[in-house]
């Protein structure tokens, strides 16, 4: 069984002014497609064929890197594309609760995960993991790591993504990570978030 990209629920262009179309189409049919791809081609004819791709990341030999890679861009890009919304939901229930114990509250969550991103080197995602539990982390991976595999990062489950490589912002925001960082926050669509935070407790 092949991975198939996933179409998006929305159209390239429905999450501007602060996600711009272009952006949007590139991403999506260039860089996600081109990791989809490869990732099959990695995994033809091995063992790794026929499991699920969390199956794959959090048993990852972490020394291949077509599939380290490419595994890791297959899921992020699609937990990324998941958690935005052009009418994103608000942030409500059990994981508000969640990260006013985490974090203090959701300002303090917001600087923590905005810091992540900005300070994250070259290319590579912020998260926002969930623990056994239900405790909340931030953290960040370079490239298309992601803390479902051995050894990086939280070592959580991960429920909210932002890509902080250039070709996400670059054409829009040019150098200006931050904005992009401010800008993702418009379109987070926390229903989805609390669904992945209620599986992943």
């Amino acid at each position: 069984m092949s991975f198939e990209l996933p179409q998006l629920p929305y159209s390239y262009d429905s999450l501007e002014p602060h996600i711009d179309s272009r952006t949007m189409e590139i991403h999506h049919t260039k860089h996600h497609a081109g990791y989809t791809a490869k990732l099959n081609a990695a995994i033809a004819d091995t063992p790794l064929e026929g499991q699920s791709i969390e199956d794959i990341l959090q048993n990852l030999d972490m020394n291949n890197g077509a599939v380290r890679n490419n595994g890791g861009g297959f899921y992020n890009h699609c937990l990324f594309w998941e958690v935005m919304s052009p009418s994103p939901n608000a942030l409500s229930g059990a994981l508000a609760d969640a990260i006013q114990n985490s974090f203090g509250s959701f300002d303090a969550f917001k600087t923590a995960f905005s810091a992540a991103a900005a300070t994250q080197f070259g290319s590579g995602w912020a998260w926002l993991c969930a623990h056994k539990g239900g405790r909340l982390e931030v953290c960040s991976t370079p490239n298309q790591d992601n803390p479902l595999m051995p050894g990086v990062a939280c070592d959580g489950v991960p429920i909210l993504g932002l890509d902080v490589w250039e070709h996400a912002y670059y054409l829009n925001y040019q150098n200006r990570r931050p904005d992009y960082i401010d800008a993702f926050f418009n379109v987070i669509d926390w229903g989805v978030v609390a669904n992945h935070f209620e599986s992943a407790k």
